[in-house]
């Protein structure tokens, strides 16, 4: 019989009164099977009074040792807490809150009512409250002893005593465990299921995606122009028909100059190019500066005009639909469009308008987007990184599997009879390119995407700028959404494609995604931190993300050291999304909210001095001499320097930061290891983003 003795366990990590049971297959020797829950700290006699380790006097030396370091570390963890209060203090006092009011008249729809922005702020506010309450009652318990790992004990132990229970405290925990397990787990757990089951679809699609990506590149598949667009022998285009090419812009003084400047470059006939500048401004120095330049490009020989809307309604939609009534437009077969910071290469039209000869069918020519300024800072590598799967993976898989995808808005060609049969610009979203192209779509008109024509642009380099952008991108296409789908069921198209455009354009990628990113990140995993009950796995909270991250970031291999920031900023943006999304899918008062994009014009100095120092196309350069166009920058950059920038306060990244932070403690107390560290570099990330550290500060 094998001899075995027991002990009990009383550390607090585990259910008090647990006995351990330990089997020692030979009395004289130290290999001993241990059963049940036990301490790793805890020391097994070899042989009686023979201890196993180090003597009385080193042992003491060890543990004054390690309570020195543990010391140091708490110091410099304090430290380090009291300076961030600081630096958050400082940032508070200084910085201006994300509810006031900046943005130009003109440059929004409609003011949005205070308490619908609020709306969402409030909700997000009073889960943090209640995280902080919660915490407070669990740290409570932590000191009594009782363990976090399994509630169901929790609730055993709190009755298992024949008085009942013991103080006021005790009644009250027991009462909330009783309610969190009957009635708070259950629908939290079905909410975390449906979002889990959202989450793997998505990511089936996402996999589906990058497979047909990586087929495209194995087969080395592209479009190709049809026989007879070009000449079999140099490989040039002797296609040249009337093209439009146009350029809508609202007080973009920053890089009007190198727009112009590109698309007056273009390689194509000048009797059969009209370039049309279409002026917003609602600045009359800005009206000025882009209609003097506009003049010098006409001394040039540039065939090029200057148009400005006395009724501004619209916006970008409604300037492009004005420029089409012209009278002369019913000359030309295709318009390009552009931009006021796109600057197309001197080819562009020779390598896009000859793709529809021969190809009536065709209705929409999309040209890639490259950044001059990718490498400015984290905001703009990680928004690289996004754009670069967007074009690469879902432009290019859509456009050779199914002909069909979401005009850009800028860098495409097309067809101007495509646009008139679709009903042409309309105003009613603020995503009219989207709008345009689902409407052709149903009319049947395809579509093609050439992933190596590039188109220079820039990205917003302020957290604030792309902000509004983001929010003006996702509550857009909800707007559509409600507003196409009759059309979409009652159009002749096949089952197929009407099912491509409700469930995978549509409601898996412009409505699903933000909203599980969302609900299950920021919401539901601090939420199961305190109602320990619904319970996300691990490969939920970290391997299936990190697996989608890594998908991601394939078409930019030069960012995988970002993969991790990457992430964590994609779960920070998912609130923004998933406010916009709300708005434009109930139609609330930031739905319409239409902010031009800032443009810093980082890419002007380059491409006017590479303009310059080719004499090919020194004809039209605006600014002749090279000493006077460096002159002319150097000033425009010391009185940019003098504008006073500041820092923004985002009150719902702040409030969400405070939450996932209070649940990473939370999850601390309960050794949850993975949940911990998501949480904690989660609730950093948006205590970052919150405090306006990410990317340049606005002027």
């Amino acid at each position: 019989m094998e001899p075995s003795f027991s002990w009990w366990n009383n550390n607090k990590d585990t259910h008090r009164g647990t006995p351990v049971v330990v089997k020692m297959e030979n009395p004289n020797w130290s290999m001993v099977e241990l059963e049940g829950p036990t301490d790793k700290d805890f020391l097994i006699s070899e042989s009686p009074g023979r201890v196993r380790g180090k003597n009385a006097k080193q042992f003491t030396w060890v543990l004054l040792l390690r309570a020195h370091r543990a010391a140091g570390c708490l110091t410099s963890i304090g430290s380090a807490m009291l300076g961030l209060a600081s630096a958050i203090r400082r940032r508070i006092a200084s910085g201006r809150m994300d509810t006031d009011a900046d943005v130009e008249p003109a440059s929004v729809r409609e003011v949005e009512n205070p308490a619908v922005r609020s709306r969402f702020y409030f909700c997000i506010k009073m889960f943090l409250w209640l995280s902080v309450l919660l915490l407070g009652f669990e740290v409570a318990a932590y000191f009594k002893g009782w363990h976090f790992g399994a509630p169901h004990l929790q609730l055993e132990y709190l009755w298992a005593s024949p008085l009942g229970v013991k103080g006021a405290f005790d009644w009250v925990y027991s009462k909330w465990v009783f309610f969190r397990v009957e009635y708070l787990a259950p629908p939290l757990q079905f909410l975390a299921s449906s979002c889990i089951v959202l989450f793997m679809i998505q990511s089936l699609d996402r996999l589906i995606l990058c497979l047909g990506c990586f087929w495209i590149r194995f087969k080395n598949i592209k479009p190709v122009p049809k026989e007879g667009a070009l000449d079999p022998e140099t490989g040039e285009t002797g296609y040249f028909p009337m093209v439009l090419v146009q350029i809508p812009m609202c007080n973009e003084k920053e890089v009007y100059q190198t727009s112009i400047a590109a698309v007056c470059n273009l390689d194509w006939p000048k009797s059969k190019l009209l370039i049309q500048i279409l002026d917003d401004s609602d600045d009359p120095t800005t009206q000025f500066l882009i209609k003097e330049e506009v003049h010098k490009w006409q001394q040039e020989g540039a065939n090029i005009l200057y148009r400005h809307r006395v009724i501004r309604d619209g916006y970008k939609a409604g300037n492009l639909k004005s420029a089409m009534h012209c009278s002369y437009v019913k000359d030309y077969e295709f318009v390009a469009i552009f931009d006021a910071d796109f600057q197309p290469t001197p080819d562009f039209l020779k390598r896009t308008v000859p793709h529809f000869k021969g190809n009536d069918e065709l209705g929409l020519v999309q040209a890639r987007w490259s950044f001059v300024n990718k490498d400015e800072n984290l905001l703009t590598r990680l928004q690289n990184i996004n754009l670069s799967f967007h074009f690469e993976v879902e432009q290019q898989v859509n456009s050779v599997f199914i002909n069909f995808f979401g005009f850009n808005g800028t860098a495409g060609v097309w067809r101007i009879k495509a646009l008139e049969e679709a009903g042409g610009w309309l105003e009613r979203t603020t995503v009219e390119d989207m709008d345009i192209a689902v409407r052709a779509h149903l009319h049947g008109w395809k579509f093609i995407f050439l992933n190596d024509v590039e188109c220079q642009c820039e990205l917003p380099e302020s957290y604030e700028a792309y902000r509004k952008q983001q929010h003006r991108w996702h509550s857009g296409p909800m707007q559509l959404f409600r507003l196409c789908l009759p059309a979409i069921i009652k159009s002749k198209i096949s089952i197929g494609k009407k099912f491509n455009l409700i469930f995978l354009f549509f409601l898996l990628r412009k409505l699903i995604l933000p909203f599980y990113s969302f609900t299950l990140f920021c919401i539901i995993l601090p939420m199961t931190m305190f109602i320990p009950e619904a319970e996300l796995p691990a490969w939920v909270v970290c391997y299936i993300p990190a697996t989608m991250s890594f998908l991601n970031i394939l078409p930019a291999p030069k960012a995988f050291p970002f993969i991790v920031p990457y992430l964590l900023f994609e779960n920070t943006m998912s609130v923004t999304k998933f406010n916009a999304m709300i708005s434009g899918l109930f139609q609330l008062g930031s739905a319409y909210e239409w902010v031009v994009t800032k443009k810093s014009g980082r890419s002007s100095e380059g491409d006017l001095t590479s303009l310059v120092e080719k004499p090919k196309h020194q004809r039209g350069v605006s600014v002749p001499d090279l000493v006077e166009m460096k002159e002319v920058i150097r000033q425009q950059e010391q009185r940019a320097s003098k504008k006073k920038k500041h820092n923004r306060i985002y009150t719902k990244e702040l409030a969400l930061a405070f939450l996932l932070l209070t649940a990473a403690a939370r999850s601390l107390l309960s050794a949850q290891g993975i949940h911990f560290y998501f949480l904690l570099f989660q609730g950093v990330s948006f205590l970052l983003v919150g405090l306006d550290l990410i990317g340049e500060q606005v002027e």
